[in-house]
């Protein structure tokens, strides 16, 4: 995608354009300087947060970053987001407790709320120049479980679907979950990201029944290829059904 969020072409691949930052595949995009963004889910030890539920807020984060007046025209933001999607899109996740938690919450940046989880999101940095405060937090240890069994997709939002053959940690996960998100945010006009940002960004995470993912990744609906630099394999991991739904959500009541 171009720095103005506007979908180039599908390609003949599973929804994918031409040059999506997610094939694994070269691209122009290797020959931009390259930026991540930079995200950090709270775990202390004794209070971990479940596992969908920090999929769910890291890629409502990446949403909220996204859509912030700080991310577009002329905001504090706004280069250093065109400048990482005119690249390959990175994600890196870190997880923070205690004294690191409460110093990545003094830098610049959005911490996104769900039922047990906090994700704090940074504005993209070069992928050699991460702050000193992010830099030494761990990217292992993110393994996070499920308390209690997932309810169902709520099929009035967009559902995020992740490939059932991939054994990923939970940061792995919520990076791909933020990459699905990203790409159903560039599938919809500005009207229908207005009503899913009022909305709160409502979205589900599940992970896909086998033929449920076949079907999903010949669809043409947008899919989400990892390179394989870290855990896996390059390949599918995660295809954003629905986006187009949002235009019917109801604005999010605010106290």
């Amino acid at each position: 995608m171009s720095s103005n969020d506007t979908p180039a072409p599908p390609s003949e691949t599973a929804g994918l354009p031409a040059d999506s930052p997610f094939r694994p595949e070269r691209t122009n995009r290797d020959e931009a300087q390259q930026y991540v963004l930079p995200l950090v889910v709270h775990i202390e030890k004794t209070a971990p947060p479940a596992r969908t539920d920090a999929l769910r807020t890291a890629a409502r984060a990446v949403l909220v970053m996204l859509s912030d007046e700080r991310s577009l025209g002329e905001g504090e933001w706004a280069q250093a987001m065109r400048d990482w999607q005119d690249a390959r899109i990175r994600k890196v996740v870190r997880r923070a407790r205690g004294a690191e938690w409460r110093k990545a919450c003094a830098l610049p940046g959005i911490t996104v709320t769900g039922g047990s989880a906090e994700v704090r999101v940074f504005p993209p940095v070069p992928l050699d120049r991460w702050p000193k405060e992010l830099a030494k937090l761990q990217v292992s240890g993110t393994e996070l479980d499920d308390p209690e069994p997932p309810a169902a997709p709520d099929l009035v939002g967009p559902v995020l679907w992740l490939n059932p053959e991939l054994d990923m940690s939970a940061g792995k996960e919520m990076a791909q979950v933020g990459h699905g998100a990203q790409l159903a945010w560039w599938e919809l006009s500005e009207p229908e990201r207005t009503a899913w940002r009022e909305a709160g960004f409502p979205l589900s995470v599940a992970t896909a029944g086998a033929d449920r993912w076949r079907e999903l990744t010949v669809s043409g609906l947008p899919v989400v290829e990892d390179a394989g630099f870290t855990e896996i394999a390059p390949g599918m991991t995660v295809v954003a059904e629905g986006a187009h739904r949002v235009g019917s959500l109801p604005p999010l009541r605010r106290p």
